[in-house]
């Protein structure tokens, strides 16, 4: 089993900006060969995907709505992926998941709340 632990969310005004971080721990065959990424859900909406960063570090970004506001990275080293999230809007809020995909398995974490208002 791999354990997931996200942090870094919190309560912030429009135009703010937060990091998230994931913390990989567990039954980790190699980090390197890991596909990691950010899922979000908002309240009385399904989960939706935000970004994903491969393996290979390539990145990829759900839409227009993200791309070009959030930055998402990876450090192997610390078994870790990132998301940096910039000039946010109120329709960023959402509970926001960490998922990593292990050959046909996929683990997610428990989620951590991020809030923007004013």
């Amino acid at each position: 089993q791999v354990q997931l632990v996200e942090s870094g969310g919190g309560l912030v005004q429009p135009g703010g900006s937060l990091r998230l971080s994931c913390a990989a721990s567990g039954s980790i065959v190699s980090i390197d060969a890991m596909g990691m990424g950010w899922y979000r859900q908002a309240p009385g909406k399904q989960r939706e995907w935000v970004a994903t960063i491969t393996n290979a570090n390539s990145v990829y970004y759900a839409d227009s709505s993200v791309k070009g506001r959030f930055t998402i990275s990876r450090d192997n080293t610390k078994n870790t992926v990132s998301l940096q999230m910039n000039s946010l809007k109120p329709e960023d809020t959402a509970v926001y998941y960490c998922n990593a995909v292990q050959g046909s398995t996929v683990y997610w974490g428990q989620g951590t709340q991020v809030t923007v208002s004013s």
